[in-house]
Formats: structure tokens, C-alpha cells, sequence
């Protein structure tokens, strides 16, 4: 069994659609099909349930993809941790985040102390963000709500509380305080479902006896200030987001529940690197000063 053929086959099974592999790993069609027949044969089981061009991992196959990703995973440590001992000072981050108000701030302190230290953010759905950190596809992960799992290391590092944004002209923007309940009319303008403070809200506001009504859903949290100031609707903003806006007022608001935590979290497994501890480091004294 060859190194190859566990990265072809890991490809084909996450996309059970052999162009695609063959496209994402820049070879051809033919010479990935028979790489994976020649894996089919030195393990003695098909991998696939085939019905003409469609491919469907079967059982046999699900088992060997958990073994495969395992074995890669394992490599991959091995290869960061000679690299750290080498003491090589170049390298990447990979970051993944729900909840990105608060990284301009970390990583320029985090740059500050690491400048030969590149990084790659993502903004992800919960789920999406979870799988990539269970491949040990990224390093990081700064997540609300925590996630906790067999191989993840949570670390709660803020509790955030949430505030209604506003246009300074509206009829609530006097306001000291409000409670949900008197919301129950307005129109909002928010993140997608299975985002974190979205899902909150959401929950937060059922139980109050009502769901809130978007005219904007996107997934670009940075954008919806904007939007409350153009009079498009009004958003709930997490506390490390504020800002100061002329034309924007943040109310506190009274419901309890409406406090997202937000938790850094890393493989368990995953050797951590020099650069990725001081990440780490960076990380936890920027939300203990908040």
C-alpha cells in the first residue's frame, strides 16, 4: 500500500465523485480511477458502490476512511513536529472562526510577536469549522458556542454579552434598555442559520414567544452594521464587535440568555507548534484584558 494511494482515495470518498478528485489533485481521471482499483485489489474489498459514473462509499469504505484519515493525520504531526524541532521560523496557521469581530486585534498582536508567522482564516459554519479541526485541517478554532468533543480541546476565553443595533433615528434608539418581547414587530437583519450567534438569538427569542423576522440574511457579520444604518433592519451585535457609529446605537438588552460564550479550540492529538502556543498564548491575554 502506497502513501499515494490513501490521498487519492481520501480525496475520492470526501467527494464520492471521481472528476472532482481528479480535478482538486491535478491528474487525470483514468490514472485516479486506477489507483484506486489497485488499492481495491492490495485490500481485498471494494471501497465503492458503483452505478455507472455516481460513486457511494459503502461500509467497508467508511471504516478504512476513518482508518486512512487516522494514518495521514499521524504523518502530518510528524512532519510539523521535525519542522518545529528544526526550528524553522516560517510556517502557517490555519485559523477557523465563527465569530471574527475580534480577530483584527489578535492577530496584529499575535504578528507583533511572530512577524515570519503567515496565517489563514476562515469563516465557517459550525459544522464545517468542526470537521476541518477533526482532519487536522486547521490549527485553531475560536467558536460560539464552545464545542466539546472526544478529540477537541475547548477552552472558554469570553463570555459576550449581546446588544440591539439601531439607527440613531429609530423610536428605540432613547432607549436605557429593552427586552426582546418588545421586538417582537421589528424587522432584523442577521447572519445565516448555523452560525452561532444566530442560533442563539434564534433560541433566545422563541422562548420569548416569538422568532425574529429577516429581510438580510448573509455571512458576513462585518456587513450588518451597515445595513441597520442604511434603516434596512435592525441586527443583534455581540459586545467585542462595538464600535463607535454616529448613526448607530447598541441598547443593552434585558433577557437573560442573550450572553454568547466564545471558546478557542484545538485537536487534542495535533502536535502544536511553537508559533501555534504563542497563538494560543495571544489568544487567551487578549480576552482576559476585555
Amino acid at each position: 500500500m502506497e502513501l499515494l494511494q490513501l490521498q487519492y482515495f481520501i480525496a475520492v470518498a470526501r467527494l464520492e465523485h471521481m472528476t472532482e478528485a481528479a480535478h482538486k489533485l491535478h491528474v487525470t481521471q483514468s490514472s485516479l480511477s486506477k489507483t484506486i482499483q489497485r488499492l481495491e485489489e492490495d485490500l481485498g474489498a471494494s471501497l465503492f458502490d458503483r452505478s455507472g459514473r455516481k460513486l457511494r462509499l459503502n461500509e467497508p469504505g467508511r471504516r478504512f476512511l476513518q482508518r486512512a484519515e487516522k494514518a495521514l493525520f499521524e504523518l502530518e504531526q510528524g512532519k510539523q513536529e521535525l519542522k518545529d524541532l528544526s526550528s524553522l521560523e516560517s510556517g502557517t496557521l490555519e485559523l477557523a472562526v465563527t465569530t471574527a469581530s475580534t480577530l483584527p486585534a489578535i492577530l496584529r498582536a499575535f504578528r507583533l510577536k511572530q512577524p515570519d508567522i503567515h496565517f489563514h482564516v476562515q469563516m465557517l459554519p459550525m459544522q464545517e469549522m468542526i470537521t476541518l479541526l477533526q482532519r487536522g485541517e486547521v490549527d485553531f478554532c475560536l467558536s460560539s458556542p464552545p464545542v466539546r468533543g472526544e478529540d477537541i480541546e475547548c477552552q472558554v476565553v469570553c463570555n459576550d454579552h449581546i446588544y440591539l443595533a439601531v439607527p440613531a433615528a429609530h423610536p428605540l434608539a432613547t432607549r436605557k434598555s429593552l427586552s426582546l418581547r418588545e421586538l417582537k414587530n421589528e424587522w432584523f437583519v442577521g447572519v445565516k442559520q448555523g452560525y452561532g450567534i444566530r442560533d442563539l438569538v434564534d433560541s433566545v427569542c422563541q422562548a420569548s414567544g416569538f422568532m425574529p423576522r429577516y429581510v438580510y440574511e448573509g455571512d458576513e457579520p462585518a456587513r450588518l452594521i451597515d445595513l441597520v444604518e442604511a434603516g434596512i433592519g435592525l441586527a443583534f451585535i455581540p459586545g467585542t464587535a462595538r464600535n463607535a457609529h454616529d448613526h448607530i446605537r447598541l441598547i443593552p438588552l434585558e433577557d437573560e440568555g442573550l450572553v454568547r460564550e466564545i471558546a478557542l479550540l484545538w485537536h487534542k492529538n495535533r502536535y502544536i507548534s511553537q508559533a501555534g502556543l504563542i497563538f494560543r498564548e495571544v489568544v487567551i491575554e487578549y480576552f482576559a484584558k476585555l
